[in-house]
């Protein structure tokens, strides 16, 4: 990680996702299955997070020989917190984009570093209720932070924001995901 901040020059964008009609989708969809068969909302996340990439495929890739590389598929990484700190080669791959969700430890939002030779890294927050405008009223609604990480050699804030805002809109059509 030391090498990511050394050598990677970071840009950094955040934006707050309303999930009010993700959430309903997927209570209702749940209410008709089994317990084992029910999604959580970090099922929902990540697919948008994966479907976004493919829409904005300048994120989705390699920095190798000081050039972009894309990647032709969306292999999504997910940052977990190990106890031993080891994971097995068999229990890795070769993400071309990964995400870290620290909602379940309570955190709003987090900003990480991007995991060489990626190019991007986006963060999750916890889904939080807060105050929304909607049609000039104010209401509550739950809502995600998402934080984008990337690498500003290989893209610039116009594109990582095109990729927030295609999570925002996969999120808006959860029937879709």
């Amino acid at each position: 990680m030391s090498r990511a901040n050394r050598e990677i020059p970071h840009y950094y964008l955040s934006t707050t996702i309303d999930l009010a009609v993700a959430m309903a989708w997927m209570r209702d969809r749940n209410a008709s299955r089994p317990v084992a068969e029910r999604l959580v909302p970090a099922a929902l996340l990540l697919k948008s997070v994966a479907l976004a990439a493919r829409q904005v495929p300048e994120l989705n890739g390699y920095w190798k020989e000081e050039a972009f590389v894309p990647s032709p598929a969306v292999r999504l990484g997910v940052a977990v917190s190990l106890r031993s700190g080891r994971l097995r080669a068999s229990e890795t791959a070769d993400p071309t984009l990964t995400v870290t969700n620290l909602g379940d430890q309570g955190v709003e939002a987090v900003f990480g570093v991007i995991y060489p030779p990626q190019v991007a890294l986006v963060g999750l927050g916890r889904v939080t209720e807060r105050p929304v405008a909607v049609d000039g009223m104010l209401t509550v609604h739950p809502t995600v932070t998402a934080t984008l990480a990337a690498d500003h050699r290989a893209s610039d804030g116009a594109t990582g924001a095109r990729l927030l805002t295609a999570i925002d809109r996969l999120l808006q059509r959860p029937e879709e995901l």
